[in-house]
């Protein structure tokens, strides 16, 4: 167990400062954080492996600051990312699962090129539910056969949530400066929140795909998780743009700066909705959320309340269809991408590794998903067209769009997550309550930042917003914040 770490809690800004003034080298920084990662991660179990380029990545950086090139707004700053993006060098993509334990991609993400051309280290690697949280409906998050189980840094009986398990719970155990996750439903903003961080699951088609282990290509996106909203802010300005890779960024409107856009003002004049009805599952949490909505009004927001989402009970059936259906479809397309002879081509291939490592990958759970997603046809069949439709419109037009227009609001704001509830492995995750949902399958951007503490965990809030709104969301978000300062660090008892 480490003592008193010197980076603690430290920001993006302050970092890069610190390096501009000569007092911090991106090598010293880069030391401390694998340092911390090797004192600390033993007990918490959230980095699958560090990259052993990182050194050599951060030397790199010093040099072109000695040479007085700026490579860009993360120059020398450490990042991890979640295992299921892809990266070009001696780490491994795995989705956290043994099947593709060994193959090594032949091409960066789009996001990981964006990364690198901002002068990040690509710190290393994090655990993450296996497969994104999609093989079985029993699993327990934050569990892959290749990393076990990750931990809640503030309760480590307590679950980290998923699939973004370890980017959450190393950003909040201060073990990076910042990290990347990626979301289907859920998976960036319930592990930011739930382990005390900042999460902004983007619009569907600001970030880029290409080279990420998909899910369902319908609401897939990657987006940051950070210590604080202009952290995230930076990040996000760094991962968004148009890849010719991924058509679904071809239309992206995309902020030049969106950290330009942090404001402790920015809730002045501001209509918030509160969505009553995407909360209730908890006595505390709702406690919470009126005090958050008290600190907005004083904050000189008007908040209606309650602004309602329609039709979310409606929701669950039609995107569980989509996404059986995407995931075979998606999944065959990206492993077609690793050109390895040791490569599983199919989804076939993946049940049959399964099965024939069962003691490794399936000791607490099946595959049930992977075995209900097979027996799908093509993405052209009525059944999934029809269900997709209904996604579309009971989230989109009759959902999100129909409160935002209906009380004219800038952003809707719910609790974000349930207190962490414990590991279990016989039964599986203890889910009772959030609000990813909607913005999931209507593609609309959401971002979490901390609420406050239920049981001596945390529990977030979250901003919802039109498409192409992150710019809204990171100024109303970090009014909160700087109002509020509810984030903070995990107690070392915890940690192990």
């Amino acid at each position: 167990m480490a003592d008193a770490f010197e980076h603690e809690e430290e920001s993006v800004a302050g970092l890069r400062a610190s390096m501009a003034s000569g007092g911090l080298t991106s090598r010293a920084l880069t030391e401390s954080y694998l340092a911390r990662i090797e004192a600390i991660d033993p007990h918490l179990h959230s980095v699958l492996e560090v990259n052993p380029d990182a050194l050599q990545m951060a030397d790199e950086m010093d040099e072109s600051r000695r040479a007085g090139i700026d490579r860009g707004r993360l120059h020398g700053i450490p990042v991890l990312l979640k295992d299921n993006i892809d990266t070009a060098d001696r780490m491994r993509t795995t989705a956290g699962s043994l099947a593709l334990g060994e193959v090594t991609p032949t091409r960066d993400a789009f996001l990981v090129e964006r990364l690198r051309g901002a002068g990040a280290v690509i710190l290393g690697k994090t655990n993450l539910s296996e497969w994104a949280n999609f093989r079985s409906e029993r699993s327990t998050s934050g569990w892959s056969a290749r990393g076990g189980q990750c931990r809640n840094p503030f309760a480590p009986e307590r679950s980290p949530c998923g699939s973004s398990s370890g980017s959450g719970v190393a950003v909040s155990a201060n073990l990076c400066a910042v990290a990347i996750g990626t979301e289907t439903d859920g998976s960036i903003i319930c592990p930011s929140s739930i382990n005390g961080v900042v999460g902004i699951k983007p619009t569907l088609g600001l970030v880029s795909r290409s080279g990420v282990v998909p899910v369902a290509h319908s609401q897939d996106t990657a987006g940051p998780m950070a210590r604080t909203v202009p952290d995230a802010a930076a990040l996000l300005s760094v991962l968004a743009g148009i890849d010719e890779r991924d058509p679904a960024t071809s239309d992206a409107r995309v902020e030049p700066d969106y950290q330009a856009l942090v404001d402790p003002d920015g809730l002045r004049g501001a209509r918030i909705g509160a969505a009553r009805n995407l909360a209730g599952f908890n006595d505390r949490v709702d406690r919470l959320f009126d005090e958050a909505l008290d600190a907005m009004r004083a904050l000189g927001a008007e908040i209606v309340d309650p602004a309602d989402v329609p039709h979310t009970d409606e929701l669950d059936d039609p995107e569980y269809e989509v996404l059986l259906y995407e995931f075979k479809t998606d999944i065959h397309a990206y492993l077609a991408t690793l050109g390895s002879s040791q490569s599983p081509r199919t989804l076939a291939d993946l049940i049959a590794f399964n099965r024939e490592h069962a003691a490794e990958e399936m000791p607490f759970f099946g595959q049930e998903i992977f075995e209900k997603s097979v027996e799908k046809g093509p993405l052209t069949e009525p059944a999934y067209l029809q269900a997709l439709a209904t996604c579309r419109r009971l989230a989109r037009g009759e959902g999100l769009d129909a409160a935002l227009a209906e009380h004219r609001l800038d952003a809707i704001v719910a609790p974000s997550n349930q207190p962490a509830w414990l590991i279990d492995h016989a039964n599986g995750d203890h889910y009772v309550g959030g609000e990813s949902t909607p913005a999931a399958i209507a593609g609309y951007p959401n971002l979490t930042v901390p609420m406050g503490f239920a049981f001596d965990v945390p529990i977030g809030i979250s901003f919802m917003g039109k498409p192409w709104t992150e710019g809204t969301l990171v100024r109303l978000a970090s009014a909160f914040e700087h109002a509020t300062r509810l984030r903070r660090s995990p107690p070392a008892s915890a940690r192990g």
